[in-house]
């Protein structure tokens, strides 16, 4: 028996919960062959029979497929349920995406500042550097993300993985992205709810197949609500991404937004600013700077919130042209300060994030008790 064949048909073996191989997944701990026996630890998010017992079923039949004369041992574990595993030593809450290293939220007190815009190429701006990066359009109300990557029109494909429907996000520029304007008719008014808006947030989350990513960027709708409540209860938020304009009226918003962020029960680091619409610069004259809007906004929204400012976005027309042609500004390579400026917001968020992984363990899911 040849250790490097069982390794293989293991990767023939889907987690129904993710929809990653298992191999891939790191889910496979301690392999040993001793013909016949073979013998290995599964690390499960969860102990759920049915789950494991899939999985199980699974992984004999693949191993018996290339070599039948095997007798399989399979053991299964959940380290986080382990004793001790937990803050304060409880068990903690099973993660939905194991296979995702961090989640950051991008999010604004109010609608108009560009949001949307800075995690579309903020995602983008990560991927160039180097990582694997998701996007989950999680504004449910104004969906932007199938505009600004050019996805209008297009639905997302299920395929069942053991009986059960998963969804495979859509593609652009090499990103993974799930957004309700992939299911919902772009005139159609939407009417949602509180039990409704969290029923769509778990879904995006826990039954589509997002590959194993460095990065997962949430586009959160305005203000303080049933979505941004659902996304701390449903994953650990890694941190906080707030995005605002110059002036006070935005600030004011801004700073609720932060607030929510700082709750005993919530408690997701912000790991930045970003200050859009920062400044007007004509393309005719790219070296002139217009404070239409005022200065200083970003860095007392930063100051407040004891962050740092991650960058300052200049108010340009190909921005605005980048986003309405599904072409992000970023990617444009012949307007290079613009593009410079959301690199610096990526790098920023990329050392901003490191440095909170070093000093801090994860973020605990929110419970709520009633």
């Amino acid at each position: 028996m040849e250790l490097s064949k069982i390794a293989a048909a293991l990767a023939t073996v889907t987690d129904p919960k993710t929809g990653q191989d298992i191999i891939t997944a790191n889910m496979v701990l301690h392999l040993k062959v001793e013909p016949p026996n073979v013998s290995f630890t599964l690390q499960l998010p969860k102990l759920e029979p049915e789950y494991k017992q899939q999985l199980n079923f699974a992984c004999q039949e693949a191993i018996l497929t290339v070599y039948p004369e095997a007798q399989v041992h399979v053991h299964m574990q959940n380290p986080a349920a382990a004793p001790g595993a937990g803050q304060g030593g409880g068990p903690q809450q099973a993660n939905p995406l194991p296979h995702v290293k961090n989640i950051i939220a991008v999010a604004s007190g109010k609608g108009g500042v560009g949001k949307s815009t800075v995690a579309v190429n903020l995602a983008l701006g990560l991927q160039e550097l180097g990582a694997a990066v998701g996007l989950l359009d999680a504004d449910v109300y104004g969906p932007s993300a199938p505009t600004m990557l050019g996805l209008q029109g297009q639905k997302p494909k299920v395929e069942s993985i053991y009986g059960k429907p998963k969804i495979k996000p859509l593609f652009a520029y090499g990103l993974p992205v799930m957004s309700t304007g992939f299911v919902v008719d772009p005139e159609q008014a939407v009417v949602l709810r509180g039990p409704r808006l969290a029923g769509i947030i778990r879904q995006f989350i826990e039954e589509t197949v997002w590959p194993p990513l460095d990065y997962l960027i949430v586009d959160l709708p305005p203000g303080t609500g049933d979505v941004q409540l659902t996304l701390v209860q449903t994953v650990s938020v890694t941190g906080a991404v707030l995005v605002t304009t110059p002036q006070e009226v935005a600030l004011a918003d801004a700073v609720k937004a932060m607030n929510m962020f700082f709750l005993e029960n919530v408690n997701v680091p912000v790991l930045g600013v970003v200050e859009n619409m920062a400044y007007f610069t004509p393309a005719e004259l790219p070296d002139n700077k217009y404070y239409i809007f005022g200065q200083g906004g970003g860095k007392t929204l930063a100051k407040k919130s004891n962050s740092m400012l991650l960058g300052q976005v200049p108010l340009v027309q190909s921005i605005r042209e980048g986003g309405d042609s599904g072409e992000p500004a970023i990617l444009n390579k012949s307007d290079e300060v613009t593009r410079e400026a959301w690199l610096k917001v990526a790098r920023n968020v990329a050392r901003q994030t490191a440095l909170r992984n070093e000093m801090m363990g994860p973020t605990p899911k929110v419970t709520v008790q009633s």
